[in-house]
């Protein structure tokens, strides 16, 4: 969903007023942001230093406060720029070869807009990793053009990649503190003095470091490195944004909040960014994605050649103490059709006609110890289990 600058502080008021404070608080900060103002950021920050000061997790009473940045904010004539749904890359029959042939990447086709994101997925080793380099321009294609439509024209590389940012998995370790880290890398790009102070202040505030501006690398977890990470990454001001697995070893709370920060920030009215992230976190991926792209064997495919047949049947993913054979006496009525054990959870494939209601209502049925259930019939997950 792409909100206006007064459709998101209304928002922020929305989600504060009913309890979700974080989620509040960050839409706020985004709104702040977006009026690239030092007196707002100033009001933005008293603020900020109550809220993270206050312990309770109901942080209700800080609502008069909120409201008066929300009144600041407000006084702010924000133009969109009508950035939102223009192509900035595309890449027309992009291929790779390595090990003389023995592995192709492509033929793959890419049309990203601003405020795009595209989601990558497959197993590894088909190519992820190798598609992100070359999107960023850091590996070169063997076949296939790439172009790009920044707002200003880059004049050498220097200048795109300060406006195209690669994010690997394993992020090179840094030295110092977060918070000059933050500030070194404003000044890089130019912005010095109070501008940089607050900027870096506010980014730290969004990205819910706070708590965190005077740590070191080695004390910080691999959620709030990547927090760092994104931090640092929009204080470039960026126009494209490729990640490689930035929900690997993240915990499922720190995984839902990464992707509502990528979510956020890219369909921003002021500076729409367009991402493209990989994971193995299929369901994740697609829960934000406007597009997804399936690598197998180094091929995108629309639909990974899913037989026909099992297009219309129920496919459910458990996780459950209780062993094989107990799951299937759950379902004796021939209902199931086969069961997997596949990473940890179980995959069931159910005869055409079976609901996911039915299922639910079988095991409530029954002494079941479930822990967790999904279903996967329309989800890419289904291509990733054998």
């Amino acid at each position: 969903m792409i909100y206006s600058q007064e459709e998101l502080i209304e928002k922020a008021v929305l989600y504060f007023k009913r309890g979700d404070f974080s989620l509040g608080y960050r839409t706020l900060l985004d709104a702040a942001l977006n009026t690239d103002s030092e007196e707002i950021y100033i009001k933005v920050l008293n603020f900020v230093t109550h809220y993270e000061k206050e312990s309770s997790e109901d942080k209700s009473p800080l609502l008069y406060l909120f409201e008066n940045c929300v009144s600041e904010i407000k006084k702010i004539h924000i133009e969109s720029g009508g950035l939102l749904g223009k192509t900035i890359l595309k890449a027309e029959n992009i291929t790779k070869n390595y090990n003389n042939n023995r592995f192709v990447l492509g033929p793959v086709n890419v049309e990203l807009k601003r405020g795009d994101i595209f989601g990558l997925v497959g197993e590894n080793g088909n190519g992820k990793t190798t598609l992100l380099t070359i999107l960023a321009s850091l590996v070169e294609e063997s076949s296939g053009s790439l172009s790009y439509s920044f707002l200003i024209e880059n004049k050498d590389k220097y200048d795109l990649l300060s406006k195209l940012v690669y994010i690997p998995q394993r992020t090179p370790v840094w030295y110092g503190k977060v918070l000059d880290n933050l500030k070194f890398t404003l000044v890089h790009h130019g912005v010095k003095g109070k501008k940089n102070n607050l900027l870096v202040l506010m980014m730290v505030a969004r990205f819910g470091l706070w708590k965190y501006k005077d740590l070191k690398w080695s004390e910080l977890s691999s959620g709030y490195k990547m927090r760092f990470e994104l931090a640092r990454t929009m204080l470039r001001r960026p126009e494209i944004i490729l990640l490689d697995e930035p929900l690997a070893n993240l915990d499922i709370l720190a995984q839902q909040v990464i992707l509502e920060d990528l979510r956020m920030i890219s369909k921003s009215p002021v500076n729409p960014i367009a991402m493209v992230f990989s994971s193995q976190q299929l369901y994740e991926v697609e829960k934000i994605s406007d597009e997804v792209i399936y690598l197998r064997n180094g091929k995108p495919s629309a639909d990974l050649n899913l037989e026909a047949e099992e297009k219309n049947k129920l496919i459910v993913e458990i996780d459950t103490k209780n062993s094989r054979d107990e799951i299937v006496m759950v379902f004796n009525n021939n209902q199931l059709e086969k069961l997997e054990f596949n990473g940890g959870v179980y995959i069931l494939y159910f005869k055409e006609g079976f609901s996911f209601n039915d299922c639910l209502a079988a095991i409530s049925k029954n002494n079941f110890s479930l822990q967790y259930i999904r279903d996967i019939s329309k989800s890419t997950r289904r291509f990733f289990v054998y």
